[in-house]
């Protein structure tokens, strides 16, 4: 028998990687990537395009949310708010840093919805991580429990689509563990909200994962512009 579709959400970072080879264990993979107008939305479109080659994806669809960089708020998407350095301390304080991007996980999902309805998919995965992260609001279990809900009653009543968050509750440490259980591609992958040709290091994302592989005690494999590993 097929194995089942699932549409993935793959922004080509280290999180929504090892959520494809999740995924991919048990489901033919839909891929779909969003450029909002991120400052390295180049780099993570690049890295969509290797991951996506790497497990044959069945499908794949790379959009442009571009709205979302002209509503602004964050300093990923407005050149006027300066990215900060990392302080991996602010999240357990409950501080959001200025990377957040406004209900921006809301957006993905609805795409990815609207395309799992089309393509006929039951499950519909994305990489939030609650747990040693930034600390994003639209990353908590509860905010996914709700999502499904609004996809169960904005959907076809024929349509039966799961809202998946398999990482959630495990931390960066954890899912790079999984990642290389799992044979994830995270060679591919690009995590820094800077720069796009070595990453900075400094920023949350580049910290979080340099911490992370640390503790996992797997070398990461991609470069960054200063011996920060």
């Amino acid at each position: 028998m097929e194995r089942p579709l699932a549409v993935v959400l793959l922004s080509g970072g280290m999180d929504s990687c090892v959520t494809v080879a999740v995924a991919a264990a048990d489901h033919r993979l839909a891929l779909l990537h969003s450029s909002y107008g991120q400052l390295t939305e180049a780099r993570e479109r690049q890295a969509f395009q290797a991951i996506a080659d790497h497990f044959q994806a069945c499908f794949r669809l790379a959009i442009e949310q571009h709205y979302l960089s002209r509503i602004g708020g964050s300093a990923l998407t407005d050149p006027s708010i300066q990215v900060p350095q990392a302080d991996l301390g602010a999240a357990h304080a409950g501080l959001i840093p200025a990377t957040y991007v406004p209900f921006r996980n809301a957006h993905f999902l609805s795409v990815a919805v609207s395309w799992a309805e089309v393509l006929g998919a039951g499950r519909v995965f994305i990489g939030a991580v609650e747990q040693d992260s930034s600390g994003y609001p639209d990353c908590r279990p509860e905010y996914y429990r709700a999502f499904n809900e609004v996809a169960r009653l904005g959907t076809r009543p024929q349509t039966s689509i799961e809202i998946c968050a398999p990482l959630i509750g495990i931390s960066k440490a954890d899912i790079i563990r999984r990642g290389v259980e799992l044979g994830a591609p995270l060679h591919l992958t690009w995590s820094c909200y800077r720069s796009s040709d070595a990453a900075c290091g400094t920023c949350d994302s580049c910290a979080l994962r340099l911490r992370a592989f640390a503790q996992a005690g797997v070398p990461d494999p991609i470069p960054y512009r200063a011996n920060l590993r």
